[in-house]
């Protein structure tokens, strides 16, 4: 029901994930992230939280994500229904798709990242999705907003779209979590204007005072 891109910004060690989805509420069932152990995201027919959690507990525990995605995947009897992609912090991945997930449905990994899907227009749509991410230059937010409009141009969800997400995890800044719940019109769109507040302005200067993982103690003068 959804597609999904995880990467790893080279640069700076910021780590990144998008998805969007013809159901609702993308960013709360999909996307999981820490500073530590990397990025996942838990979809498909049946998605398991625990999955998407329970990943990142491995790669914290020095699992690579390939290895941690097998350990998670092969313990559930309901697999068949589920798809579970993961980055680590070395830029690993690591895939698994359900065959009960209705299809198109893959996961293709790539420099740095991974993208995953089903309920697809087609295969191409992940190609699309991760070489969309690649091309595209700026910050790696700015780059997986790229990457979520190309593949929904070449076809994206089969059904349409009703809800997007970001995550982004930065040693230096705070977490950029943006959810667009429920927007049947347009979610991509909103999700684009929605980072454009976060991301500019008052909002984005009171930003700068908040923690982060380099400076625990963090407060504007």
């Amino acid at each position: 029901m959804t597609f999904a891109i995880l990467a790893r910004d080279q640069e700076t060690g910021a780590l990144g994930g998008a998805a969007a989805t013809g159901s609702l509420c993308v960013g709360g069932w999909v996307l999981r992230g820490r500073l530590g152990p990397g990025l996942s995201a838990s979809q498909g027919a049946a998605p398991s939280t625990f999955w998407g959690e329970d990943v990142l507990d491995r790669m914290a525990d020095g699992l690579t994500a390939s290895d941690a995605v097998q350990q998670i995947t092969d313990a559930d009897s309901g697999r068949a229904s589920r798809q579970l992609s993961a980055l680590d912090m070395a830029g690993n991945t690591g895939a698994f798709t359900g065959d009960q997930n209705q299809p198109s449905r893959d996961a293709l990994a790539f420099d740095g990242g991974i993208a995953a899907g089903n309920m697809l227009a087609g295969e191409h749509v992940l190609t699309v999705l991760a070489e969309a991410f690649t091309i595209a230059t700026g910050p790696l937010d700015t780059r997986l907003l790229a990457a979520l409009h190309a593949a929904n141009a070449a076809g994206g969800d089969f059904r349409g779209l009703q809800s997007a997400a970001m995550l982004v995890l930065h040693p230096d800044h705070p977490p950029l979590t943006l959810r667009v719940d429920y927007q049947p019109d347009d979610p991509l769109g909103a999700l684009s204007a929605l980072h454009r507040q976060a991301t500019t302005g008052e909002y984005a200067t009171w930003a700068r005072q908040v923690p982060v993982a380099t400076d625990k103690e963090r407060v504007l003068d």
